[in-house]
């Protein structure tokens, strides 16, 4: 998507190209948005933009199947009016509703699609050009449909833009005005739910879910918002007492006086998700039994015995209770139905993306515990050794296929580890699960390195062949295995690399060499025999050793490692501590593409002192 504006000394206007795909529709949302904020624009005017920018783009993506260009600008030979343009590439498509002139009756019907006739209805004006290239779309909308006012929307503003059930009624055909404000409303509740489900999904967090949920409620459905969430407790248990996660209200100066007064229990509710209502005064509330809560915050010139109205509702998703929500108002008249029905709807939303976000949490600590099983508790100190490890699982897992271990096997020895098994994610932890401590009894009993990787593999050909008899799929690993023995002047390495990418070796003068020969991965091949290399690191030169993530790191159809780039980036990192080689190559990897890695990622760096 490309941007532009216009220049200083004309109109502000800002343009935009969107594919001519499913993504066009949620980026026009967002750029019109954003432009409009940066305007101070209404936020009616933004909502109906919005609504008519979504439309017509999706029209044009489905009908016309080419890129589509969006610009806005204000008019101010019309008094600041926003002025939409929405141009696609297919001339020959024609729209199927009757245009309407640009200042013409609004007594007909737009026949056809809905994006036209959401264009009739609430646009000031608007017109269709054809060009032999293009066609474009434009619409007026007025810079200010309704007064300004303070805070949340006037009742009557509210109710007027709610009263969808009675307006769309089957059966019957209101009156032009009507048929506009219905029209108004109902696309208005409906872009603040998929507003609202928009930014909800994806939400990780149940406090940051909460306290989205409270700034999308207020002020556009009521003057103040509270959330409770429930505990999670075992069956059977004694429930804990809910928390107040979240209070928000339109005035911040009230935020924290208004959570004082709610730090109390929540109202008592019925388990289904139905709203209700809740006796509170317009300035602060009242228990859950209707009395008044004395400390609740008051405006000093708040009438005596005035009450607001508050709606509650139950926050309920998969027949769970998760939490409470409150809204409250200061217009003393209850809620109409149709703010009830919008509010059980944007509450439903809220309940389900509070359950995701649980989940989520949930299986972020089973993958954690699995973390602390899979991974060394930690590393072992090696004299005249200075070493670094990186473990960065792909995405948000917290263990995955890669491993590393770094131990003492007594008699002056230690070993180290890097492997990688087949594929990543919780599949290839069950292998890792029982490789690494495999690896570490065969060396404490004493074998050497070619013998440990002989024995190593038997074992996994062992378990691939029973994995196959039950029609799991195999795991074969790569490995890394060295040992080391710390001398005078310097340290005594001896490694086997049994399919894995070939550790470097850096000199202190910048020069860079491979430190192993390649072999064939474990469990692959069982009547394989694997054979170790011996060398002395001196002091300051360095042993890097790396898996796949690493070296196949992708950038388009380039990878990382193309024309020896891992050798080229550590013969840069000369002098510096095994924190700052690792620190470096870590750095070189994720800048090498603007995409996150697609790929299990862990380095060791071990530098003789």
């Amino acid at each position: 998507m490309t941007t532009g504006s216009g220049s200083a000394e004309g109109p502000p206007t800002a343009r935009t190209s969107l594919p001519g795909d499913a993504r066009a529709p949620s980026a026009a949302r967002r750029f019109v948005r954003t432009v409009l904020a940066g305007w101070n624009a209404h936020a009616m005017v933004t909502d109906d933009a919005t609504l008519l920018v979504s439309e017509l783009v999706t029209n044009a993506v489905v009908h016309a199947g080419t890129s589509v260009d969006l610009e806005c600008r204000l008019d101010p030979a019309r008094g600041g009016s926003l002025v939409v343009e929405v141009t696609d590439h297919h001339p020959a498509r024609e729209f199927r509703a009757r245009p309407r002139p640009a200042t013409g009756d609004r007594e007909g019907p737009a026949h056809g699609g809905q994006g036209l006739r959401l264009v009739a209805e609430l646009a000031e004006t608007w017109g269709t050009a054809y060009r032999r290239t293009d066609k474009t779309v434009w619409f007026h909308l007025p810079a200010s449909p309704l007064p300004e006012s303070d805070g949340a929307l006037s009742e009557q503003a509210l109710l007027r833009d709610l009263r969808v059930a009675q307006i769309l009624a089957p059966g019957t055909r209101p009156e032009p005005s009507a048929r506009r404000a219905g029209d108004r409303s109902h696309h208005r509740a409906l872009s603040f739910l998929a507003e609202a489900s928009e930014l909800l999904a994806g939400q990780f967090d149940e406090d940051m879910v909460a306290s989205l949920a409270a700034q999308l409620a207020v002020p556009r459905l009521a003057d103040w918002c509270a959330i409770w969430l429930d505990a999670e407790s075992a069956p059977g248990a004694v429930r804990p007492v809910p928390r107040l996660a979240r209070v928000w209200h339109a005035r911040e100066s009230r935020i924290e006086p208004l959570r004082l007064a709610l730090q109390r229990t929540p109202p008592a509710l019925p388990a289904a998700g139905h709203a209700v209502p809740w006796p509170q005064s317009p300035y602060g509330c009242c228990g859950p039994d209707g009395t008044h809560v004395t400390d609740a915050p008051r405006e000093k010139d708040a009438p005596a015995g005035a009450d607001g109205s508050a709606l509650a509702c139950r926050l309920v998703a998969g027949g769970r209770g998760i939490g409470t929500l409150l809204l409250g108002r200061s217009a003393p008249a209850a809620m109409a139905g149709d703010v009830v029905s919008l509010v059980e709807d944007f509450a439903r939303r809220v309940a389900q993306a509070l359950a995701s976000a649980r989940q989520y949490t949930h299986q972020a600590t089973i993958s954690r515990i699995l973390q602390r099983g899979l991974l060394p508790r930690g590393v072992a100190q090696i004299p005249g050794v200075d070493k670094a490890v990186v473990y960065e699982p792909r995405g948000d897992a917290s263990a995955g296929g890669d491993f590393y271990d770094v131990f003492g096997v007594g008699g002056g020895r230690w070993c180290f580890a890097l492997g990688d098994v087949c594929g990543s994610g919780p599949e290839a932890a069950v292998t890792t699960g029982f490789v690494r401590p495999w690896l570490r009894l065969l060396a404490k009993e004493g074998y050497g390195v070619a013998d440990v990787l002989d024995r190593l593999n038997r074992l996994v050909c062992e378990e691939a062949a029973e994995a196959a008899e039950s029609g799991a799929a195999p795991r074969f690993l790569s490995l890394l295995y060295g040992e080391l023995v710390p001398q005078g002047d310097g340290v005594r390495c001896t490694l086997a690399s049994a399919g894995h990418p070939l550790p470097l070796l850096l000199r202190p003068d910048g020069s860079v060499w491979p430190a192993a020969a390649p072999q064939t991965l474990l469990g692959v091949v069982e009547d394989v025999g694997y054979r170790s290399e011996t060398f002395d690191l001196r002091p300051g030169e360095i042993l890097l050793c790396v898996t796949d993530g690493v070296t196949e790191r992708k950038s388009g159809n380039k990878l990382f490692d193309d024309g020896d780039g891992l050798a080229a980036a550590l013969a840069g990192c000369a002098g510096l501590t095994a924190e700052g080689v690792a620190g470096r190559i870590r750095r070189a990897v994720h800048g090498f593409s603007r995409t996150p890695p697609d790929d299990d990622l862990a380095l060791l760096v071990l530098r003789a002192e």
